[in-house]
């Protein structure tokens, strides 16, 4: 059995900035973060979940996105050390949320800094957007990192892949299949048609569609801040989507309290069993507690593709 600890959107702490650092779209975030969002984000949430994480002992650990808020300099710092306090980066996995890319900052002043937790097997820390999508095999499982995080306007959250991730996450994925491994795609926005116009995924359609011609066990993503669950088409059957709680969200909130996902997968009779219990920050705030399970079954991925 292979054992996956899923979290997202930490928000880590927002550091106090420059007047010339918000001359941009920066500035309706900071005043969003000081105003609202500084009291649904507790560092000692997630402290407790990251404490549980570290006792549950897993194979491997995947975070989808937004470790900072506004992308400062500083706060792409802070995150570096944070991830590095964590885990290494042979068993943490990293892609990108739209805060971690919400104005433009050179490559190795922001999401560079934590590249070698972005890295496909075998390659640097990443230079660029441009290594995605990525790679990363871990036992009998092949984690498919996309990054949907894309400058915006201010007051939207969307997020784009491009034709050529997609076409590139097809190919990864259909090789990974031939090689009989589970395949769990990871991905900051969730890839649904029914999102709102101001947080969705834009090519959620096009995602879909290659998903129906190649297949996976499941995708994981965050953005949306609560633990939920949705399935797309799949060659041979319905693929689940889930979604993640914020590893930060303070007790009480509209969000509910912290939350991460233990995944356990093991191989079925004729294909993959996913085993998922949902972890929630305990009432004193130290580690966490079961707050409902979910099992999926999906056939052989070498029986999907040709």
């Amino acid at each position: 059995m292979f054992t996956l600890a899923h979290l997202s959107d930490p928000h880590l702490p927002m550091p106090q900035a420059r007047p010339s650092e918000l001359l941009n779209k920066r500035v309706t975030g900071y005043y969003n973060w000081w105003r609202h969002r500084v009291h649904l984000h507790l560092p000692e949430a997630l402290a407790g979940v990251v404490a549980d994480i570290e006792a549950q002992k897993p194979d491997h650990i995947a975070l989808t996105g937004d470790l900072v808020n506004v992308a400062l300099p500083e706060e792409f710092q802070r995150a570096a050390g944070w991830l590095a306090a964590f885990d290494r980066p042979d068993r943490l996995t990293v892609v990108p949320g739209n805060h971690d890319i919400y104005v433009s900052v050179p490559w190795d002043r922001g999401v560079g800094l934590w590249g070698a937790y972005i890295a496909s097997d075998g390659q640097p820390p990443a230079q660029s957007a441009d290594v995605f999508p990525t790679i990363r095999h871990r036992g009998p499982v092949a984690l498919v990192g996309l990054s949907t995080g894309v400058p915006k306007p201010p007051f939207l959250a969307t997020g784009d892949l491009g034709p050529a991730q997609i076409a590139q996450a097809e190919r990864l994925l259909g090789e990974a299949g031939r090689k009989g491994l589970c395949r769990l795609v990871l991905i900051h926005h969730p890839p649904l048609t029914d999102q709102s116009r101001w947080k969705r995924l834009t090519d959620a359609t096009a995602f879909q569609a290659m998903i129906r011609r190649v297949g996976c066990e499941a995708v994981l993503h965050g953005h949306n801040h609560r633990s939920e669950i949705a399935r797309i088409a799949g060659p041979r059957g319905s693929v689940p989507v889930l979604g993640v709680c914020s590893a930060s969200a303070a007790p009480g909130s509209k969000y509910g309290r912290a939350r991460y996902h233990l995944i356990h997968i093991d191989r079925d009779s004729d294909g993959w069993r996913l085993d998922v219990e949902i972890r929630a920050l305990a009432a004193e705030g130290r580690g966490c507690e079961p707050d409902g399970r979910l099992v999926f079954h999906s056939a052989a991925a070498t029986a999907m593709v040709s």
